[in-house]
């Protein structure tokens, strides 16, 4: 068990969550922000990193349409800093987790992807986001490399789920995306197993970590009202919208390799929806329709 949890992107829902996590466990955390570590920087991991440490990278340029219109700046955060960070954690003897994504896939196939499947992006984001997996392997072959799929925690005012939330409370009607399928994935299913990796329970390099199952997310948004027993006639199926960057029309992700791997498998995406919406919902802004 490595002595001390370092985190970037420390103030992403991740990031966070995990951090609170570490520290409710006991560990002793060290929660870096963008400000507080430029991981573009090659220079700046070799102040934060030590012997011992369990590195999670969770910092990223993750809003796709924001990749696609600046891919530099995407490609210096999604695939230069991963790379620096594995060569620090390579010189210095600390483990390393880095988050991927279920975008590195083209969403071509209709059932879930496998962690051997090809991967081919179809966005600047998916691009920048498999270089980097690449990138890190070949700096830290025993680093571990996580894809997962629309984390949420349901209690985020920037989060999805939180968002439909909002909605479900008022008497609007809300469009929903219903050709575009993922794997929902809650964020406290997600870094419970970031825990069992880095404790050393999984040897293999390459994982994907997602709730069980796959839906859209006009079927996501109908189980949201559906659990807070609001009406789900309300949630109205729409074609997803042209945007700067595409979106892979399915990017579920199969689990099975990773079980195999020794991963406790995650729970229904259903089941984890129903625990994230006990949890007390922050103060925000009601959001536009998703």
């Amino acid at each position: 068990m490595a002595a001390r949890v370092v985190i970037t992107g420390a103030g992403g829902q991740v990031g966070r969550f995990l951090a609170g996590e570490a520290a409710r466990r006991g560990r002793e955390v060290s929660a870096l922000t963008h400000q507080q570590w430029d991981i573009a920087d090659p220079a700046a991991a070799e102040r934060f990193v030590a012997e011992g440490d369990l590195v999670v990278n969770c910092a990223a340029i993750a809003n796709v349409d924001t990749a696609e219109a600046d891919p530099d700046t995407a490609h210096a955060v999604n695939t230069v800093g991963p790379e620096n960070i594995a060569h620090a954690c390579a010189r210095a003897g600390a483990q390393l987790i880095h988050l991927s994504t279920d975008y590195v896939f083209d969403g071509r196939q209709p059932h879930p992807y496998e962690v051997g499947d090809a991967a081919a992006p179809l966005s600047v984001y998916g691009r920048t986001k498999l270089a980097a997996e690449l990138a890190v392997l070949a700096a830290m072959p025993d680093a571990h490399i996580v894809r997962t799929s629309w984390v949420y925690t349901g209690a985020d005012g920037n989060d999805v789920v939180a968002g439909l939330r909002r909605l479900a409370a008022t008497d609007r009607t809300v469009e929903a995306v219903d050709d575009q399928t993922g794997s929902p994935t809650y964020v406290k299913d997600l870094v419970d197993a970031l825990f069992a990796i880095g404790d050393g329970a999984i040897r293999e390099p390459l994982l994907h970590v997602a709730n069980e199952g796959a839906c859209t997310r006009y079927d996501q948004a109908r189980a949201v009202f559906e659990e807070l027993g609001a009406d789900p006639g309300r949630v109205r199926p729409v074609r997803a919208p042209a945007r700067k960057a595409p979106r892979p029309a399915y990017s579920a992700l199969s689990t099975a390799m990773s079980v195999e791997a020794g991963l406790n498998p995650l729970r229904p995406w259903r089941a984890a929806l129903a625990e994230a919406l006990v949890q007390p919902l922050d103060a925000g802004q009601l959001p536009s329709t998703p």
